[in-house]
């Protein structure tokens, strides 16, 4: 019996190939990952936070961006796209396409039942070695819930949640407040 020998890709290759691609892909130690597409809730809570967000950043020198910008963590080489990104200051980017970001400031996943534990776990994992990181927002897609980690001084992260609609989390990375009830606007969670 023979068995094929895998083929593992450059991050070159990959980004070759990704930007040429409909659908996207994560990328890490050689192979490309497909990412599914996202149901109503959690399309809607990204929607929603990107408003508030850009809302409140709108006048000053922060940028927020939706799930179609690449992040690259350097440290490890994954390559993802988070659901919403934001930050302060000049973006750095991998290369003049300027489609990967290197300096995120805020990083936000909307967990569903299948991405979870990953987001929760290893890309937490990753996500911990950007050095401009400074906070990472879950919100649940299921319930009235975020879980805000917020690095401090000496590099431990500190977790505070939030549970409900009247609860604030505060991102003093990008000085902004999102407010839990206009998180989950218009989302129907009996659907």
């Amino acid at each position: 019996m023979s068995t094929l020998a895998k083929t593992f890709l450059t991050p070159e290759e990959y980004l070759e190939i990704e930007r040429l691609a409909e659908h996207k892909s994560e990328f890490f130690a050689g192979e490309m990952f497909a990412m599914a597409g996202a149901a109503e809730r959690h399309n809607l809570i990204c929607t929603n936070i990107i408003g508030q967000l850009h809302q409140q950043t709108r006048h000053r020198p922060c940028r927020v961006y939706p799930s179609d910008m690449r992040v690259r963590v350097s440290a490890t080489g994954l390559c993802t796209y988070p659901d919403v990104i934001a930050l302060c200051g000049e973006p750095k980017f991998l290369d003049e396409h300027r489609d990967t970001l290197l300096n995120p400031g805020l990083i936000v996943e909307v967990l569903s039942p299948s991405t979870e534990a990953y987001d929760r776990g290893r890309k937490f994992d990753h996500y911990r070695s950007i050095e401009s990181l400074a906070e990472y927002l879950l919100v649940a897609s299921d319930r009235v819930h975020a879980d805000l980690y917020r690095r401090q001084p000496d590099g431990l992260w500190v977790l505070s949640p939030a549970g409900e609609p009247a609860d604030t989390v505060e991102l003093p990375s990008i000085g902004c407040g999102l407010f839990l009830a206009e998180v989950y606007e218009k989302v129907d969670f009996a659907a």
